[in-house]
């Protein structure tokens, strides 16, 4: 089948394309990318007004499959991603059972070909149970079809399990994708330490929770030479570290997420239990600096961090509540109208950070960019297109969001996976 798509203005930085141009599709994969193409097809799009991108990659997603399908599964997080233009996710291995083991790895790679509407690729643990203590077998979770490595949820305390984990990933060519944060400093504690903690008698985590663990991982990385990409970065100190590391070439890239650049920790007042998320939100200060690193490249990549929860677990006291909030169906949104819109990031930038840089990041060559040859994942965008953000519509089985009854202008028009369109004006179209 044949797939046309007519006057779009293309951004690929991959491919050094910014202008209008037609995509030609054919047999799943970008046939061509030309001026104008007048071939003949089996369908044609016309994206006049329309942004054309190669298809955006969440490299941060609790599926919760297996274990909690009361949660998510891999379909409905497959059709949550496939409405917010999103063609490839990424699962985090903080599963029931932990993907600790091929068996597990291999469930989701399997249970995703039968029935996920867009790519998914599983995350496994680094070590056993992601207790910290002792390596997994991470050829048998390679083998089985991991993409990456992570404890993430359960960062690893004991630095020489670290040490020991980086030096054996230089053999498998893994990346290790770092939840980076000092339990000893944030135990038994539930939001941002500061002005407003203080105010709701809310115990604080510090910031330096998180830099901490980024910079004690900064020297592991340039002590074994092995890379590390550091996700939902939130504060300014860990920022400067990745900053300053970058400046002396140390393998590091990082990622953040639209709510540490969009909430402050002011939407946690009147215990809100939506805005309890894992690092928590910052103050203003951190906020600007998440922003001024999102403009400088210093962060690489936004990601969602999509945590599904019932709201029954959501809905209790805050510090009883479950931490963490729905991202896939508006993140392109948010990105759109908080970042691109400001004039914060170019429209460039943007699919940098969520398509070509984690594409480049977890080994997905295929990916990342409408290069003839390649798969053809595409997210297309109206960049003219209000919503208001309704949990009620969402594809995802959870509501638990704070941006409920956001107003957002543009929003994804299409999203594409192989080929195959999926989603057209915010409607998934496959059953």
């Amino acid at each position: 089948m044949k797939l046309l798509i007519k006057n779009g203005t293309v951004v690929d930085p991959a491919g050094k394309m910014s202008g209008e141009y037609d995509v030609l599709v054919e047999g799943g994969k970008i046939s061509s990318v030309s001026r104008s193409i007048v071939e003949k097809a089996d369908r044609v799009i016309d994206a006049k007004g329309l942004i054309v991108c190669p298809g955006f990659i969440d490299m941060h997603v609790h599926l919760r499959e297996p274990g909690r399908e009361d949660k998510e599964t891999i379909l409905t997080a497959s059709r949550a991603a496939a409405r917010g233009g999103i063609c490839t996710i990424v699962g985090m291995p903080n599963t029931t059972p932990n993907a600790d083991n091929q068996t597990v790895v291999h469930y989701v790679t399997s249970k995703a070909k039968e029935e996920a509407i867009v790519n998914v690729y599983p995350v496994g643990s680094i070590t056993k149970q992601s207790k910290g203590k002792e390596l997994a077998e991470i050829g048998d979770l390679k083998r089985a079809g991991a993409i990456a490595v992570s404890d993430d949820g359960e960062p690893i305390m004991d630095m020489d399990v670290y040490r020991k984990a980086l030096q054996y990933l230089r053999m498998w060519k893994l990346p290790l994708i770092s939840h980076s944060e000092d339990k000893d400093l944030s135990r038994g504690k539930v939001m941002h330490e500061g002005l407003v903690s203080t105010e709701l008698g809310l115990a604080g985590i510090p910031a330096l929770a998180e830099s901490i663990a980024v910079a004690r991982e900064i020297a592991l990385a340039e002590d074994t030479g092995t890379p590390i990409h550091f996700t939902h970065i939130s504060t300014k100190q860990s920022l400067d570290y990745i900053r300053d590391a970058k400046r002396r070439k140390i393998k590091v890239t990082c990622d953040t997420c639209p709510h540490y650049f969009i909430l402050t920790d002011e939407a946690v007042r009147g215990y809100n239990p939506l805005a309890r998320v894992n690092p928590p939100l910052r103050s203003k200060e951190h906020l600007d600096a998440v922003i001024k690193a999102l403009k400088d490249d210093v962060v690489d990549v936004i990601t969602t961090d999509h945590a599904p929860h019932l709201l029954v677990e959501k809905y209790h006291e805050f510090d009883n509540c479950a931490t963490g909030i729905v991202g896939l169906e508006t993140s392109v949104g948010l990105v759109m109208t908080y970042l691109v819109r400001k004039k914060m990031l170019t429209v460039e930038q943007m699919v940098l950070k969520m398509s070509t840089n984690p594409a480049a990041i977890l080994g997905l060559a295929s990916k990342g960019s409408l290069a003839p040859g390649n798969d053809a994942d595409i997210t297309i965008i109206d960049p003219e297109k209000k919503e208001t953000v309704d949990a009620t519509e969402f594809e995802s089985k959870a509501r638990n969001t704070p941006f409920n009854g956001y107003e957002m202008t543009g929003v994804p028009a299409y999203t594409i996976v192989s080929g195959r369109v999926i989603m057209k004006g915010r409607k998934v179209l496959v059953s």
